[in-house]
């Protein structure tokens, strides 16, 4: 006995904390991207088109940017990319003109403003989860070279091999172009790679070939968000309340409509006559009958004459005496409301019986 009660108590308990954690309220978290300012600090290589070995025109560069996201596909940032450019020929060439280095080096300073276009985020949707971003730039800016100190050497041997060789600052626009690889670390912090190709006037390296020069950057830095990059949303779903339905009460009794067929007589008359003989007159007092055990109905009474007899004028006459013969009588002998009755007249136009003599008829039918 003490275990079936301990058992009982249990069950009572269980049912009773699955009943109270169904009724908790629960939370619905979303996330939504929020605009946000950052700022990007890279250091890397530059390697400047020319006719000297690749790796002889490698040089260092460092780059700064701060930018505003404004959604999740589309960045606007203004940097400044800055340190050194080289210029060279092949061994060969410096060779013959006596040089003992192929290579000269300058001192730039790029400000430049960029358009980014996230790709993922354009394709894919954002997700604050995302650890991976690739973006495509595009912008322009302008490159103040200076210091070509290093190419007075070669300027004094022979100026034609530097062209536009510059003992000043010169100041060329350009254009660029380029991917940048963002790998999250936190919300608001991520490794950044970036690649850069940049085109400017061809007196950029102090040659002249009738083509474009091109200088490439490859860097690598980490990218600060300047406040949250997303907001979280929580929205409290509160429980629908436990409802304990009551009986349903017993079904009302449908009334019990009467339904009330209508009466329909037919009062026939002798030729010419518009005065019905004994038996007809039993069928006005049925109709009479009728229309005070049911007081909301009416009657519409149809005076008719036969085609065979009399002309048309007559035959008016006629119907039309039939209707108020009848209705004369519902009227002063029954005490029916005119009001209840409807008459009209037809004459010989319409025939609704299909023999001669029947047409001398008034028909009544309720309503």
């Amino acid at each position: 006995m003490k275990k079936r009660i301990f058992s009982l108590l249990m069950l009572s308990m269980m049912a009773f904390g699955m009943v109270s954690a169904q009724n908790q309220p629960t939370e619905q978290v979303s996330y939504t991207f929020n605009p946000h300012w950052f700022i990007q600090l890279q250091g890397g290589a530059q390697e400047t088109l020319g006719e000297a070995k690749f790796f002889d025109l490698v040089s260092p560069t460092a780059q700064v940017e701060v930018g505003y996201q404004f959604t999740p596909v589309w960045a606007l940032r203004l940097g400044v990319n800055a340190w050194q450019s080289k210029g060279g020929w092949g061994e060969g060439t410096a060779g013959a003109w006596g040089l003992s280095h192929n290579t000269y080096k300058w001192n730039y300073v790029a400000p430049a403003v960029d358009v980014k276009f996230n790709i993922i985020n354009a394709i894919c949707g954002w997700n604050k989860d995302r650890w991976f971003g690739l973006n495509v730039i595009a912008g322009a800016g302008v490159n103040f070279a200076q210091n070509l100190d290093d190419a007075a050497d070669i300027y004094a041997i022979d100026p034609l091999l530097l062209q536009h060789y510059r003992t000043g600052t010169s100041i060329m626009p350009f254009g660029r172009f380029g991917l940048d690889f963002d790998f999250a670390v936190s919300s608001r912090v991520s490794l950044n790679l970036e690649a850069m190709a940049h085109v400017l006037n061809d007196h950029y390296n102090g040659k002249h070939t009738d083509n474009a020069d091109w200088y490439f950057n490859a860097l690598a830095g980490v990218k600060i968000a300047l406040g949250k990059t997303y907001n979280k949303h929580v929205t409290v779903i509160e429980p629908e309340p436990v409802v304990v339905p009551e009986p349903e009460p017993e079904p009302e009794p449908e009334p019990v409509v009467e339904v009330v067929e209508p009466f329909r007589c037919n009062v026939f008359f002798k030729i010419n006559k518009t005065v019905a003989e004994a038996p007809e007159l039993a069928k006005v007092a049925e109709l009479a009958a009728y229309m005070q055990k049911y007081p909301e109905c009416k009657v519409t009474l149809s005076g008719y004459a036969d085609k065979g007899t009399g002309n048309a004028k007559i035959n008016a006459r006629l119907s039309e005496g039939r209707v108020n013969y009848v209705a004369n009588i519902l009227r002063n002998e029954y005490n029916i409301d005119a009001d209840r009755i409807y008459t009209e007249f037809k004459g010989d136009t319409v025939q609704p019986f299909a023999e001669n003599d029947a047409n001398r008829v008034t028909i009544c039918i309720t309503k």
